[in-house]
């Protein structure tokens, strides 16, 4: 495996260029999905298997699962606010930086209880959605653009993804 193909096992993420309802209705069954997929992704792992990263340089199973919580966490909000107040600038954070911090040393655990009751807010949030509130946006300073919500939605979904394969694909 080449170094960009462990980095991003499933590609990177495109925009689609369309958004369908089926589609909108999968990527929803994503983000319902991946709490129970990344528990059994990590379930048995040893101590070492989790401090193990997904890639050289790259961040370690306990790490990724951790990240996914933060990450996710913000993404709810960024919905909120997308939702709340007209096309609002979005908070970013530095991911790296969250990687290194105390409390990504608890057990995966935590992170795994915590996206179960996430995902259960966010999937109900996003079934409240009419067609308009997937139209409507938010601004990412850093990426400089509008987002929109079913944009943001697609890109959640493989984020879900994305991480859930750099667990699963992890050579121990």
């Amino acid at each position: 495996m080449t170094d960009d193909s462990l980095r991003y096992p499933i590609c990177k993420f495109t925009p689609p260029a369309t958004y369908t309802k089926e589609e909108i209705a999968q990527w929803i069954a994503d983000i319902k999905a991946l709490p129970m997929q990344l528990r059994n992704a990590v379930i048995g792992l040893t101590n070492d298997q989790l401090n193990t990263p997904y890639r050289p340089g790259g961040w370690t199973i306990k790490q990724v699962v951790h990240h996914v919580a933060d990450s996710h966490m913000n993404s709810i909000i960024r919905f909120k606010w997308g939702m709340t107040e007209e096309n609002p600038t979005i908070k970013t954070y530095h991911e790296d930086r969250w990687a290194i911090l105390g409390d990504y040393e608890l057990p995966v655990e935590s992170s795994l209880k915590l996206l179960e009751g996430l995902h259960q807010r966010m999937v109900a949030l996003f079934e409240s959605f009419t067609d308009a509130d997937w139209d409507r946006t938010f601004f990412h300073p850093e990426a400089g653009i509008e987002i929109t919500l079913k944009r943001n939605l697609a890109m959640y979904s493989w984020h879900s993804r994305h991480h859930l394969a750099h667990i699963q694909n992890t050579k121990f």
